[in-house]
């Protein structure tokens, strides 16, 4: 092989391998309410949790820089249970470009309550789908797997499938952990019950939400505001269905933690009939955020 060619082949396949990653991951460890603990653990923890969400090839895809999902954690820590073994919260935050503009849309804000862990410092991180050895690595893959997921419904209809699928891999895998978090039984807000709601047949209408509510609504609104503010008003009309069937589920709350603060944005500019409708829709559809949304009307 002549070596200009040889040289070529060696470049390009180094360049997919450099763009494989899928994520550009922000993520930051407070230790405040701990103390009396070296806090170079800490410090070592946020930069191998950063290096293993970052480095991690979590797909069979090619991500080029600028396509990178953009996201957080914050990992909130609240006790030290033994020397190596830590409880918290951890909160998760994924975004996406809006087409067109320089606006970045939240696709997923979610506050895990069931995080606690064991990490040695300098530990490796290391994920292998087929096993479960490590409640740290699981949870935070877990959470890689619903971020790329998330993200894909936003840009084809049911495309985020195949990842919520590892996230349940994960949570099948972790039904004999010790750490909570993982198990149908132990409450309806935790990570069993995310990945249960999102893959079930009730869900269904969400999911579609998610691909109208970004691809033909935000991302046609800088050059057809009315009509992609209808399509999102359309979108929404269709999780009535999800709300009467499994009123206040996970992946419902999941959404409009996400969504709430947009979603007044977004109507409060429509003209005032449609004002109306929105938010009487947002208020049954989600009635945690009724103060919320009233702000929809105010002053019209």
């Amino acid at each position: 092989m002549p070596v200009r060619i040889f040289l070529t082949a060696v470049l390009l396949i180094f360049s997919i391998s450099s763009f494989s990653q899928e994520l550009r991951c922000n993520v930051q460890v407070v230790s405040r309410s701990i103390q009396g603990t070296n806090k170079s653990v800490f410090e070592t923890l946020q930069k191998a949790l950063t290096e293993f969400m970052n480095n991690t090839t979590w797909t069979n895809e090619v991500y080029a820089p600028e396509e990178r999902i953009v996201c957080n954690i914050l990992i909130n820590l609240k006790e030290a249970i033994s020397t190596d073994e830590f409880r918290g919260t951890i909160q998760v935050q994924a975004s996406r470009p809006v087409f067109n503009t320089s606006y970045n849309t939240v696709t997923l804000n979610r506050l895990d309550q069931d995080f606690q862990f064991s990490y040695v410092e300098d530990q490796p991180l290391i994920y292998n789908p087929n096993t479960f050895s490590s409640n740290l690595v699981a949870v935070m893959a877990y959470y890689a797997y619903m971020i790329i997921g998330i993200d894909h419904d936003t840009f084809s209809l049911y495309g985020g499938t195949p990842f919520y699928q590892q996230a349940e891999n994960i949570v099948n895998r972790a039904q004999n952990a010790k750490e909570p978090g993982w198990k149908s039984f132990e409450n309806k807000k935790n990570r069993y019950w995310l990945t249960e709601n999102i893959l079930n047949q009730y869900h269904r209408p969400l999911r579609k939400c998610l691909y109208v509510y970004h691809l033909k609504g935000l991302d046609i609104m800088s050059d057809k505001t009315q009509e992609g503010r209808n399509n999102i008003y359309t979108a929404l009309d269709g999780l009535k269905k999800v709300q009467s069937q499994q009123p206040g589920s996970t992946a419902m709350a999941m959404f409009f933690d996400a969504k709430s603060d947009e979603l007044v944005n977004i109507f409060a500019g429509a003209f005032p009939i449609e004002k109306g409708k929105a938010a009487s829709l947002l208020k049954k559809i989600n009635p945690s955020n009724i103060k919320k949304y009233e702000r929809i009307t105010a002053g019209q």
